[in-house]
């Protein structure tokens, strides 16, 4: 069914179809059309969910990690301090290897202020042991959604769907919404094979002594990645149902041939294919899509950045003192391959606009001296004194 919807609408009406039991939820810029739209599909009786409201986004976290622990179908959704603020339980959730699913709709993190979008959230719980998805645009909002779900509780893992906020949230646009039927056949009935069953007592998230948490962690890991085969296959069955695909880990775009690539995660990868035609005296690049940054799929970058000369890691956010986190990432991953020099800029902080002119002036950037991390569009002598 092809639909005129804002992208927090389709992804309320995508987490419905899951039929999600239980959805905790706090209102934070740039996320809260979605809960709310869940709340009115709860509210006009077509989601049968407990929709609990929170006092945090802590406490959103912490209902999400009881519920699915009981045995329901859990989801919650956040952006930027909220991230922060429910850490602690996220962490908890990935360490008990609870199976459930958050939307983050990407914003920065304070300080100074800003409710527009970067990855800064995301990526301050890269290790929190949560896979990690990025969505392009709304309609893999759509579809990724759905696959976290089953791709969660096959693995039992919680999986975050990172989504740009308002770029994606607040764009309204034709999308196609599948069948429950479909879904129902893509997505069984939730199973959490540790679930709380009051017939046969057991504790979940005891004491773990030093001679045991290595081992913990290590399964952990490895359950990650075991994710990496488990998207790929997933990705492809969605597509046998449906007709559309998600990239899997990592899709190639614009000219596979080329000798100079773009890696992106998120909506900015339309802004360059569009970019692309509009510029097209400028040479054209190898556009890497990187869908997947947990579990980070290493060998399925190297066999995409092939034949590279430059590449060029486009991310939105970047490590204080350290430079950009997907490309620091993505040199270790590359490294003792037939390298491509590669080239880091931190681009649309804090929403600053990316335009379509950014292309070609990216691709000038690139073949300057300018070393290994830069922030694009700015100049050194543009930079302020002290804060804000």
């Amino acid at each position: 069914m092809r639909l005129a919807l804002e992208g927090s609408q389709a992804l309320a009406r995508a987490v419905a179809l899951c039929r999600p039991q239980v959805v905790a939820a706090y209102p934070i810029t740039p996320q809260t059309h979605i809960v709310e739209n869940i709340a009115k599909l709860v509210a006009d009786g077509r989601l049968d969910c407990d929709f609990v409201s929170v006092e945090s986004e802590h406490s959103a976290a912490s209902v999400a990690l009881g519920a699915a622990c009981a045995g329901s179908r859990a989801y919650t959704a956040s952006s930027s301090q909220g991230i922060l603020l429910m850490s602690e339980v996220l962490y908890d959730i990935a360490g008990l290897r609870v199976p459930m699913v958050m939307t983050c709709a990407n914003r920065a993190v304070s300080a100074p202020l800003s409710i527009w979008n970067d990855h800064q959230d995301a990526m301050a719980l890269r290790d929190s042991g949560w896979i990690q998805l990025y969505c392009a645009d709304n309609q893999e909002a759509i579809d990724t959604t759905i696959q976290a779900f089953r791709l969660a509780e096959s693995l039992e893992l919680p999986v975050m769907v990172c989504v740009d906020g308002f770029a994606l949230t607040h764009t309204l646009e034709g999308l196609e919404l599948p069948s429950q039927e479909a879904v129902d056949a893509f997505l069984p009935p939730y199973r959490f094979s540790r679930a709380l069953d009051s017939t046969q007592p057991l504790s979940i998230g005891t004491l773990v002594s030093p001679d045991h948490f290595t081992e913990a962690r290590a399964s952990h890991h490895h359950a990650l990645l075991q994710g990496l085969s488990q998207i790929v296959a997933l990705d492809a069955a969605w597509q046998q149902i449906t007709g559309r695909a998600c990239g899997g880990l990592v899709e190639v775009r614009g000219e596979p041939e080329a000798k100079i690539g773009i890696l992106t995660l998120g909506s900015v990868l339309g802004t360059l294919e569009d970019a692309m035609e509009t510029y097209a005296e400028v040479p054209r690049a190898r556009l890497i899509k990187l869908r997947a940054f947990r579990p980070f799929p290493a060998e399925a970058l190297r066999q995409a950045c092939a034949g590279l000369d430059t590449l060029i890691v486009f991310e939105r956010a970047f490590s204080p003192g350290g430079g950009g986190i997907v490309a620091t990432e993505v040199k270790a991953a590359l490294y003792g391959q037939a390298m491509p020099r590669v080239v880091s800029f931190a681009a649309g902080l804090g929403g600053r606009d990316i335009p379509l002119d950014a292309y070609p002036r990216l691709i000038e950037a690139a073949a300057e001296d300018g070393g290994d991390f830069r922030f694009f569009d700015l100049k050194p002598d543009q930079l302020p004194e002290g804060g804000f």
